[in-house]
């Protein structure tokens, strides 16, 4: 049948949507798959077919020079029915993909990804905070080709049998994927998983962990939060910076989470994107020396790092000296602004620091000096550094430390430290202080608030030297000097005890006396 020339009116016009090849074709109503949350079968395979129908009318023109058609009846009805083409897919009820891409610091690929797995675990039920790693999770296996009838669902590359952990090939370049089964429950809102990505051995990359936590879902749209459990972004860009994002899958196969999981560094086993290290100028000092502590600031990533600050914690005793700083960086003086809040100084950098892993002479050198007072006796002598800067390519934040120095203090001939006097004497008067013709009494036991233990002389008389200064005490013990008894003071009610606190200033002395007398005896001849 031929169909006659346009204009034509369409008077019907029908479309029908097959979605399944075991149903006839119809045109009164399109068919389609059943909802998610009812589903519990295997993969489905579809054939998507469409028909139209319209009837066409032809106006055939009555006087072509007038152009009138009165008087003109209409020509038969043509009815035109056709078909597309049909259209194949399977439908996988219940799985939905996370799809997600490993990349550098700076979002670029990485040059080998040999070596790298990626794994999901459950959460540690018994740890409170949620960064504890449980037991892998079971995830329902799938295949590639699909073979129907064979109750295994169809999968989806690079990870086609759904295996977890997942190990990443070169020729996936970074890019992982986990199917999650809502008939297991793993997709109901509040679950919650850890993502682990781990490098090859010996790589010069870390370890990174996120926690996943599933939101609200509708069919296959999901939604889930990301947090980066070790505190750096997760996205890469210069713009993102987040360590919690949100993401919503709509597609599984088309949409992606791509996510920064790795960080340049150096060292076996350990990641590291800027170093610190601290020397000093010799091993042991005493009250009155002059310490030259130097910092090494070196930029083991691949972009130059600005906003350089360091944090150095000086130990007890120690007096800071800003005039004595200085910076340079290839035999080239950098401006360094120092603050200081107590012990800790902040040394920021107005440079910013250029990659240089591979260059022995591209570091950071500030050297600086501290006086060595008496307090530092008192302290361990030990001080730590810790730098903080921020990648010039994508904004991350990096940072090293803390890096230590120990140095060991000697007293020498400068000392805060004290000495107490003291002397078990017989108090005739009662007033609590010795006179003359009042004796001491030997072989008196007295205990300090430290443990030590003081024994008197033949007249009675101790002392004990460097005691840090402070407030002191110290107890007699009436039981090494039987016969003798705590003498009453008419005059302070407070050495009315075995016990007396003194306060010791820095290299000075004090006293520390007790009053005692003889103890009256039962049966004793007067």
């Amino acid at each position: 049948m031929s169909h006659p020339p346009f204009p034509n009116y369409l008077k019907h016009l029908v479309v029908a949507v097959l979605a399944s090849s075991t149903l006839p074709m119809a045109t009164a109503q399109a068919q389609t798959p059943p909802a998610p949350a009812a589903i519990a079968a295997p993969s489905v395979r579809l054939q998507n077919t469409a028909s139209y129908q319209y009837d066409a009318v032809s106006l055939p023109l009555c006087d072509p020079q007038t152009g009138s058609s009165q008087n003109c009846g209409l020509a038969p009805t043509v009815q035109i029915l056709n078909m597309t083409n049909q259209i194949g897919g399977t439908f996988t009820p219940g799985l939905v993909d996370p799809l997600g891409r490993i990349v550098g610091c700076a979002g670029e690929m990485l040059s080998d990804y040999s070596g790298f797995s990626i794994a999901l675990y459950e959460s540690d039920a018994a740890d409170p905070t949620g960064i504890n790693l449980g037991r892998l999770i079971s995830l329902t296996p799938t295949e590639v080709p699909d073979q129907p009838g064979n109750g295994i669902a169809e999968g989806r590359s690079p990870n086609t049998e759904n295996s977890n952990p997942f190990s990443l090939t070169n020729g996936d370049r970074g890019v992982y994927n986990f199917l999650l089964d809502v008939r297991k429950g793993q997709l109901d809102q509040g679950r919650s998983y850890i993502l682990v990505i781990n490098p090859p051995r010996n790589s010069i990359y870390a370890q990174r962990r996120f926690r996943l936590t599933i939101g609200a879902r509708n069919g296959n749209q999901v939604s889930y939060t990301a947090t980066a459990i070790d505190g750096k972004p997760i996205s890469s860009g210069s713009n993102d910076t987040a360590v919690t994002d949100t993401i919503t899958i709509q597609d599984a196969e088309q949409t992606s989470l791509v996510i920064a999981a790795l960080s340049f560094g150096a060292g076996i086993c350990q990641a590291q994107e800027i170093q610190i290290i601290k020397t000093g100028d010799r091993a042991t000092a005493e009250p009155g020396d002059t310490v030259i502590y130097r910092l090494l600031v070196r930029n083991l990533s691949s972009a130059a790092i600005n906003n350089l600050t360091i944090t150095d914690t000086l130990p007890l005793g120690f007096q800071f000296l800003p005039k004595a700083v200085r910076g340079d960086f290839r035999g080239t003086a950098v401006p360094i602004t120092t603050t200081q809040n107590g012990s800790t100084v902040t040394f920021s950098v107005g440079a910013s620091l250029p990659q240089g892993a591979t260059d022995p002479s591209a570091v950071l050198n500030i050297a600086y000096a501290a006086v060595v007072t008496p307090d530092a006796v008192r302290g361990k002598g030990r001080n730590s550094a810790i730098v903080f800067g921020q990648r010039a390519d994508n904004g991350f934040g990096v940072k090293d430390g803390p890096a230590v120095h120990q140095l060991r203090i000697r007293a020498g001939i400068i000392t805060d430290c004290g000495t107490i006097l003291g002397r078990v004497f017989i108090d005739k008067n009662f007033d609590g202080e010795q006179q003359p013709g009042e004796p001491g009494v030997p072989n008196a036991v007295v205990f300090m608030e430290d443990g030590n233990r003081i024994t008197t002389d033949a007249d009675g008389l101790y002392s004990v030297a460097n005691v840090l200064p402070g407030y002191r005490t110290g107890v007699l013990d009436l039981s090494s000097i039987p016969g003798y008894t705590l003498a009453p003071n008419l005059y302070f009610s407070e050495r009315n005890s075995q016990s007396r606190l003194v306060h010791l200033e820095p290299n000075g002395m004090v006293r520390m006396n007790f009053a005692v007398t003889p103890s009256f005896q039962e049966g004793a001849k007067p």
